[in-house]
């Protein structure tokens, strides 16, 4: 059935109606599958000027009221969402494919993907398990990468299963490495892949299924090379990469805008004898907007126990701004928040979270210890295979199955925090409902959106948290 009634497609299926609204009135109505809605024009040109309800707003005339033969009850979802910016509780009501199909005919999709998955609505204190994403295969995920609106690639295997904003629409690719370790979504159809026992980096094209460009780097010896890590500020891509032989390693800085061509690299050590700092590549990158640094860690097991070092490289000077030697608790897992303004680890032997402060940059002794400072030096390896992450104004630390969510408590500028440095207080809370406790180890997590997506030890499905008072 064709979506409006006439044949001039001009008038949008407008049928005469003395009772519509003078020259002057502001008010609109329309008449949707035979129900009549009163609006603003103001409404309506909130859907922008490609819309079809924007194109109404232009064609009304004072005997018309324009009919379109759709569904009325979804084009009342739209509308109140049209008014305020958010889907009202009765869209709950309709599949969520349902309601995006209506939106595209509308014109206002990214509307409804703006409330279903803006990272502004993200409510870490609501959070609670919603969701479960299946995975085909019997391989457990092994890399998770997200976008800003809410999509999430999940590499298991030889695979990367794609899944869009709404979680409904689902694609799997093939890839050439036997198995994924590192991943990083460039847009919504672009990942860098990488392994630990594969050489090279790989750009793939998520919708063709294909590989757009293949980044190698080659030490002295002209080995291959496997990729330890990859991160990006936006405009450039890094990449840690360690030779095949273990005896050489360097980050890459590539250009994301001009086809990913080589800028620069830094860091690039060849390992002479027993250099144990140099013998350790980077298997965590990120970058710090606020100073225009990129941060690099790695770390080593070895007799004398875990050490590891964390670095701030200047991409211009190629040269470090700030080192911190790893060898009392060094990290098992490590991140950095501007917005926190912080550095933040998880001791692999106390498992307990620890802060540096951005703000003392180039200080010794930085850490400070968020929890139990009794348990830094028990050597116990509490903090194996605890991952830890900032998103938004918190840091967020597994611990086995469950997920600690740490918050700064703003005080007064003069006193000293029991958890933290001066004028600075983090205290601990654990996500979710108690029916989400204590589930296997938790391996990968990520945030996109709205939503936080986790993966765990042997098993083959995505969990999706999201607030229990948004989304479906």
């Amino acid at each position: 059935m064709p979506p409006f009634v006439g044949s001039n497609p001009l008038s949008y299926g407008f049928r005469h109606n003395n009772n519509n609204m003078d020259s002057n009135s502001n008010i609109v109505t329309i008449d949707v599958g035979g129900h009549l809605f009163q609006t603003t024009k103001q409404t309506l040109n909130q859907a922008g000027s490609k819309s079809l309800f924007s194109t109404i707003s232009s064609n009304l005339d004072n005997d018309s009221v324009p009919f379109i033969d759709r569904d009325p009850e979804i084009f009342s979802v739209l509308l109140s969402l049209l008014r305020t910016g958010n889907l009202p509780s009765k869209a709950k009501n309709f599949d969520i494919q349902d309601l995006i199909f209506e939106a595209k005919f509308y014109g206002v999709e990214q509307l409804i993907l703006n409330s279903q998955s803006n990272p502004s609505q993200f409510e870490p204190f609501d959070l609670e398990k919603s969701l479960l994403l299946p995975l085909t295969g019997r391989d457990s995920p092994s890399a998770i990468s997200t976008t800003e609106n809410g999509s999430v690639q999940v590499a298991h295997g030889c695979k990367i299963t794609s899944f869009d904003w709404s979680l409904k629409r689902k694609s799997t690719i093939l890839t050439q490495f036997p198995a994924i370790d590192s991943m990083l979504c460039l847009n919504s159809r672009t990942v860098a892949v990488g392994a630990t026992d594969f050489s090279g980096l790989q750009i793939l094209d998520l919708v063709k299924g294909s590989v757009k460009k293949n980044l190698n780097w080659e030490n002295v010896t002209k080995s291959g090379s496997t990729v330890q890590a990859i991160g990006t500020s936006g405009e450039f891509l890094f990449t840690s990469f360690e030779s095949s032989r273990r005896n050489s390693n360097c980050i890459m800085v590539y250009d994301v805008n001009d086809d990913f061509k080589p800028v620069t690299k830094i860091g690039h050590y060849e390992i002479f004898g027993a250099e144990l700092d140099s013998a350790i590549p980077a298997t965590k990158l990120r970058w710090l907007t606020s100073h225009n640094l990129l941060m690099s860690a790695g770390s080593h097991s070895g007799p004398s126990g875990v050490l590891g070092n964390i670095k701030f490289w200047d991409l211009r000077s190629g040269n470090t701004v700030w080192e911190i030697k790893e060898n009392v608790d060094c990290f098992s897992d490590i991140t950095v928040s501007d917005s926190l303004s912080g550095i933040f680890k998880v001791g692999v032997h106390s498992g307990e979270v620890f802060l540096a402060d951005l703000r003392n940059i180039g200080s010794e002794n930085a850490w400070i210890c968020l929890g139990d400072q009794r348990k830094v030096t028990n050597g116990k390896k509490e903090g194996i295979g605890c991952k830890i992450e900032s998103h938004g104004n918190q840091v967020f630390c597994t611990k086995g199955g469950n997920v600690e969510l740490w918050s700064e408590v703003l005080i007064d500028g003069s006193i000293k925090g029991r958890f933290g440095s001066e004028g600075r207080v983090f205290r601990k809370n654990y996500m979710g409902r108690a029916k989400d406790f204590c589930g296997n180890r938790i391996t990968h997590f990520s945030f996109g959106g709205n939503r936080m997506f986790v993966t765990r030890k042997d098993q083959q499905f995505v969990e999706v948290w999201q607030s229990s008072v948004r989304g479906f």
